[in-house]
């Protein structure tokens, strides 16, 4: 049964009626892996009993993209990517507030009033053990459920959770185990593969020349996993998933000023230029190599489309 789609609310201001009153997980969720998930069915439990709607609250941009807007990408999805990862787990709506001068401002007293209980009308808030709030990160989860007691929602905290094994599902971990092309270790925490979705771009087609035509991603905003090639599925707009091999960095025969996600879908002869596509790093195959000349590549290319098909049969 395909789950239903979240409803994206962006803002927090006048909304009608019938968008107020949830239950809400807070948190900014970047890649809702499964820490991210037991926040979300703590929220999900309080919805039921209540009997409201559940939703997340996010912040669209990512706080840390307005504190710091310099620093390295480092986002694990997009709010696109956020809403249907959100739908399998019963989410009814995905509130993504702006962050911008006034909310970076906001003490954490008005945040809860201004923007929880005033703006979404909220009935439950759900945080993890981590969870901070307001101007300079003062709000912790024990004052949120100070304000709540006022303003008339319940709170409830999530402690930190790491599996059976000891490993710690956090972003931070994601991020470590996709730089070091741990593909296993990175799905493990998310609770599926890590990916990719952009619109496809115009290359220099020079991938044409050898038989191995590629659609072609800009990596934007997303984090940079290990440079190299990748054996991957790609989610095509009509819901179709197509195995392919992709080459994921900056082609140092070819010096390429911005990283790339370059994918050769195997079996597979249509156009894509100008529509979204999600690409899954299902495997990390070899780094970056340089070749001396077209032949050369070719011949990897071919030996890593034989790795990826082994590797996604």
């Amino acid at each position: 049964m395909v789950p239903k789609a979240v409803e994206v609310i962006r803002g927090w201001r006048d909304l009608p009626a019938s968008q107020r009153g949830a239950a809400v997980a807070v948190g900014a969720f970047d890649g809702v892996h499964r820490g991210h998930q037991a926040v979300i069915a703590s929220a999900r439990e309080a919805a039921r009993r209540l009997g409201v709607p559940l939703a997340v609250v996010s912040f669209d941009p990512h706080p840390r993209r307005w504190f710091q807007p310099e620093a390295a990408p480092f986002r694990l999805m997009t709010a696109d990517q956020m809403a249907r990862a959100l739908a399998p787990l019963g989410v009814d709506r995905l509130y993504l507030i702006p962050f911008d001068a006034e909310m970076a401002c906001m003490t954490d007293e008005a945040f809860a009033r201004r923007v929880l209980s005033e703006g979404l009308g909220i009935v439950h808030a759900a945080v993890g053990f981590d969870f901070t709030f307001g101007k300079g990160r003062s709000g912790s989860p024990a004052l949120l459920r100070t304000y709540g007691e006022t303003l008339g929602f319940t709170v409830s905290v999530t402690d930190r959770i790491d599996d059976a094994s000891g490993l710690k599902l956090s972003s931070s971990a994601v991020r470590e185990a996709l730089k070091a092309g741990d593909m296993d270790r990175a799905a493990a925490i998310l609770g599926r593969p890590f990916a990719i979705q952009g619109e496809v771009i115009h290359g220099d087609k020079r991938g044409r020349t050898i038989g191995v035509p590629t659609a072609n991603i800009a990596m934007g905003d997303y984090m940079r996993p290990a440079y190299g090639v990748y054996a991957t599925r790609t989610r095509l707009p009509d819901g179709r998933v197509v195995n392919g091999v992709a080459n994921l960095g900056v082609r140092p025969m070819f010096e390429i000023e911005q990283p790339l996600l370059e994918v050769w879908l195997l079996d597979f002869d249509e156009s894509l230029y100008g529509q979204t596509i999600e690409t899954e790093l299902v495997a990390f195959l070899r780094g970056e190599m340089k070749f001396d000349g077209l032949d050369e590549l070719k011949v990897q290319i071919e030996a890593d489309a034989a790795a990826a098909r082994a590797v996604l049969a």
